[in-house]
């Protein structure tokens, strides 16, 4: 299946300058919301996953999918204040901004095996912030998937060190 035939591009979503993946398309067909899912889980290979962690907003779309295929537990990473329980908060920048993050404080255990997921791996701001989090609750982080990589703003350097798969490259 041609999974960037469902990607619609964007321009000038946020702000000026700047061309939004919108993934929409995808998510709405049931076939190709199967397919994705199906090559995801194929990225991710045999390894044991304790939990999922996607990020606010559109992390949140695929990471539940994949925890429930893998039988781990999901974990939200959230922008600030929305979160109820204890939480910690890690800030970062991304193509267009700064922004911050939180996730509460018993989602991950210490020793916890943990699969990152978003559905754009960008300048890498916000899955390198995720992949602190994680770290300062004790999670060792086995891999990050992305669903599209944006090659050329070079998200995979702020992520050296970590196991990074995409399924789409632009």
């Amino acid at each position: 299946m041609d999974f960037k035939s469902y990607i619609r591009d964007i321009p000038d979503f946020p702000e000026k300058g700047v061309v939004f993946k919108d993934i929409t398309p995808l998510l709405k067909d049931a076939k190709a919301l199967q397919a994705v899912t199906n090559a995801l889980m194929d990225l991710v290979e045999d390894q044991r996953i304790d939990k999922v962690v996607g990020m606010e907003s559109r992390g949140f779309f695929y990471a539940p999918i994949l925890a429930s295929r893998l039988n781990a537990g999901f974990v939200p990473v959230r922008k600030d204040g929305k979160l109820p329980a204890q939480k910690i908060r890690e800030a970062y920048s991304l193509e267009y901004g700064n922004d911050s993050l939180e996730i509460h404080e018993d989602s991950i255990l210490k020793g916890e095996k943990v699969l990152i997921h978003d559905d754009v791996l960008a300048t890498g701001g916000t899955a390198a912030a995720v992949c602190e989090l994680v770290e300062r609750l004790g999670g060792q982080v086995v891999q990050c998937v992305f669903l599209l990589q944006l090659d050329a703003l070079n998200g995979t350097e702020k992520l050296h060190g970590y196991k990074v798969t995409s399924l789409l490259h632009y």
